[in-house]
């Protein structure tokens, strides 16, 4: 049953610039839905008139400008339709403060009570990437390298295409199929297998040791004799005196 399955969507955003406690707002708003783990095609996609200039730099990264969006509809006029569709499922965002502090800010301004916390559950995939891989660069073209996921064709942030992309990067982090394809009636088994380790039984196994040759270990010193006359202690001797 549709109801029973669980009702996913990948949320992007682009802005006029990067705070909105200095009145900055959402000016593109990109949606993907997933059920069961596939693309349903239920997205929901709009640009946004923000009633102010958009930062030169934000423009280099998203490329809208106020020309584009001067007939755009506002926040406000999409509001309701927004909360509906998010309503009860479970949203993923990469770097959710971001994007959910925007939307927040948003609703704030309506003063309409409405939060993103009140209306869905929010799963922030750059957290997920930085407990998988601490110490790694973990933003989302990182990722797509990572995980193999094709991110050739943006040029530019676009709030819909990332969050296509992110789905992408968010099956193949949760070890699902990697490909989002639209085949509602293939259910072949190979199309979303959860890809396991392979573990080597090691019972019996003996591993063999090579130990250097005399020649080998002479040489070896000679190298260390080396590294001392030229004022360098070798660790391996350090190791030696302490042992």
């Amino acid at each position: 049953m549709m109801d029973e399955l669980k009702r996913q969507l990948v949320l992007d955003t682009e802005t006029t610039g990067l705070e909105p406690s200095q009145g900055h707002r959402i000016i593109e708003i990109g949606v993907v839905e997933m059920i069961d783990r596939r693309l349903t095609g239920n997205n929901f996609h709009i640009y946004l008139q923000p009633d102010r200039e958009i930062d030169a730099g934000a423009i280099e990264v998203h490329g809208i400008t106020n020309e584009f969006l001067a007939d755009k509809p506002r926040f406000e006029d999409i509001a309701e339709e927004l909360a509906d569709y998010l309503r009860d499922a479970e949203v993923i965002i990469h770097n959710a403060p971001f994007d959910v502090g925007f939307i927040d800010a948003e609703f704030q301004r309506m003063e309409n009570g409405l939060t993103m916390e009140s209306l869905c559950e929010v799963i922030d995939t750059l957290v997920m990437a930085r407990e998988m891989h601490p110490g790694q660069r973990n933003s989302l073209d990182a990722l797509c390298g990572r995980y193999d996921v094709n991110n050739n064709h943006r040029t530019k942030h676009g709030a819909l295409l990332d969050s296509e992309i992110l789905a992408d990067v968010y099956l193949a982090m949760t070890g699902g199929q990697k490909s989002l394809g639209w085949e509602a009636d293939d259910d072949k088994e190979g199309d979303s297998i959860t890809k396991g380790i392979r573990r080597v039984n090691r019972e019996g196994l003996s591993l063999r040791v090579l130990k250097a040759t005399d020649l080998e270990l002479a040489a070896h010193e000679e190298r260390l004799d080396a590294m001392a006359s030229s004022g360098t202690s070798p660790v391996w001797r350090q190791d030696a005196l302490t042992d």
